[in-house]
């Protein structure tokens, strides 16, 4: 998960401008707010140091675990796809294994779900079929 927020800093709370001066001979209201002398300048101070960013990017979201399992289901079910087409065909390639090999240490990832993880286990079985079929295991 990434963060796109703020990079972490924060400033420091605006100091209002200061009242103009008057010059001589120009007309200044009695109510008018005297001249604030000038603060020094607050130095900007981090929330939270590299560490603390580092640990929340490695927090992993369930709905995203879940998105990205389902991704890579239907991956490995396309690249069953491209296999079925290929032998029906008569145009199967090393290629087309290759991926189908690729595909199947994505789906060793658990989801969370284990309704999705008993499916994306049953595509993971069917590919190591087709996979021990071609001779590639």
């Amino acid at each position: 998960m990434r963060i796109n927020g703020a990079n972490g800093t924060a400033l420091a709370p605006a100091t209002p401008p200061a009242a103009r001066r008057s010059q001589a001979g120009s007309f200044i209201p009695a109510d008018a707010e005297a001249p604030q002398p000038h603060s020094p300048a607050v130095a900007l101070r981090t929330l939270g140091g590299i560490d603390a960013l580092i640990a929340l990017q490695g927090v992993e979201d369930p709905t995203e675990r879940r998105r990205r399992a389902v991704k890579h289901g239907t991956r490995a079910l396309d690249a069953l796809d491209e296999l079925k087409l290929g032998l029906l065909a008569g145009t199967l390639d090393q290629g087309m294994l290759l991926r189908l090999k690729s595909v199947v240490a994505d789906l060793k990832v658990g989801s969370g779900d284990e309704k999705l993880d008993q499916v994306l286990s049953e595509i993971d079985l069917r590919v190591a079929v087709e996979l021990a079929k071609a001779g590639l295991n």
